[in-house]
């Protein structure tokens, strides 16, 4: 009988080892693949098992976003951006109380772009005419609320919307949570209404930004939306953080409740991050549009139930730009220029929650290994150290 060789046996195991070595690296990717499949046949199957037990087919449809729908400010908000009645001026600096437009006296909104991080920023300066201030309210720098859906549209919306939990839950439709916070609500672009909400997007959510936020806003290429939904029992709110988004889009469809209000802090990695700037409160119907990047979190709900479209608009041309990878990146991060309000500080992303809290919220404290704010380095003065 003979004996095998060393080197015989060494050859075979030394091409598994190898073949074993590149399965093993590719297997983060496999695995991450297999995910996008499985998120893929999820939104296909989540629309095609729905189909058949819809309560307003007219909601699935595409172009044109029924005008009939849309509030009478909102169609109205639309022809004067289109037209010239409003004028943007960038300076260094400057201050403008005042300006003429068209013959008549307007106001002048100003706003900083291109120094969110710390260089020095330019001004974007809005010269509203008259007719524009009565449809578009400025709540604070950046954010802009009006009056956006007909009553008929958010009863038809809303019924929809209901259809749909009952016939998930009746017919095992799967549902993904709308995002990483919320654990409550709906992908409506999974459901079927993706052609509506791109209809919408480009008639009505476009027009404006691509003045408001000329940097962000020029062009929109796609959309996230969903629904979100605060009630007793379920979120009562939600934690301070930043969109995915590079214009937001966030519209109160209902019901009766108290609380629940929308605070805004400062922009993403600039000196008053944490810093409370304006607390919007709710009407249904009306949308309130602002940076995805401007930290902002929901308060939670007092009484009733509150439930929310949002639409995170991506700019894929901005997004592949050098500035805003730029900004993306921890380096240019500006340190803080002093405490945070209480309000503004994250307990999922804050190193310091605990020092303007007394404890984590109920069932929220073992989310706090993902704290990152503020980053090394960019701690105000005086900074609370383990």
């Amino acid at each position: 009988m003979e004996v095998m060789s060393i080197s015989v046996i060494a050859a075979p195991l030394k091409r598994l080892s190898l073949l074993l070595l590149v399965l093993l690296q590719l297997a983060p990717v496999i695995d991450c693949l297999q995910q996008q499949k499985a998120a893929t046949m999820m939104r296909a199957s989540a629309a095609q098992l729905y189909e058949p037990f819809r309560k307003h087919p007219v909601l699935f449809r595409g172009a044109p976003f029924d005008r009939a729908w849309v509030h009478p400010d909102l169609r109205q908000l639309v022809e004067l951006f289109s037209g010239d009645n409003v004028q943007v001026k960038e300076t260094k600096g400057e201050d403008v109380a005042s300006s003429t437009l068209n013959g008549s006296h307007s106001v002048v909104k100003d706003s900083t772009i291109g120094g969110t991080n710390g260089d020095q920023a330019d001004k974007k300066q809005f010269c509203f005419n008259n007719e524009v201030e009565k449809f578009l309210r400025t709540e604070t720098t950046d954010v802009y609320s009006f009056n956006c859906f007909d009553s008929s549209f958010i009863q038809m919306f809303n019924e929809e919307i209901e259809n749909f939990y009952q016939m998930a839950e009746k017919e095992n439709i799967p549902i993904r949570r709308p995002n990483s916070m919320n654990n409550y609500g709906v992908i409506v672009n999974e459901i079927g209404m993706r052609p509506m909400i791109t209809a919408f997007q480009q008639e009505y959510i476009w027009p404006l930004a691509r003045v408001l936020f000329p940097q962000q806003g020029f062009q929109l290429d796609d959309h996230h939306s969903f629904i979100v939904r605060y009630q007793s029992g379920e979120d009562l709110g939600l934690d301070m953080h930043v969109d995915d988004s590079d214009v937001t889009f966030n519209v109160c469809m209902g019901d009766v409740f108290t609380g629940a209000t929308l605070s805004f802090c400062g922009m993403f990695g600039a000196p008053n991050h944490r810093k409370l700037v304006h607390v919007y409160h709710h009407e249904v119907g009306r949308a309130v549009l602002h940076l995805g990047n401007r930290r902002h979190g929901a308060d939670n709900i007092q009484t009733g139930a509150r439930s929310n479209l949002i639409i995170w608009n991506h700019n894929f041309e901005w997004r592949n730009s050098d500035e805003y990878k730029r900004r993306r990146h921890f380096d240019v991060y500006e340190k803080e220029e002093g405490p945070p309000d209480p309000t503004c500080v994250s307990y999922t992303h804050d190193r310091d929650y605990l020092a303007y809290h007394r404890q984590f919220p109920p069932n929220q404290g073992g989310k706090h290994f993902h704290g990152w704010c503020p980053p090394p380095g960019k701690e105000y003065d005086g900074f609370p150290r383990a």
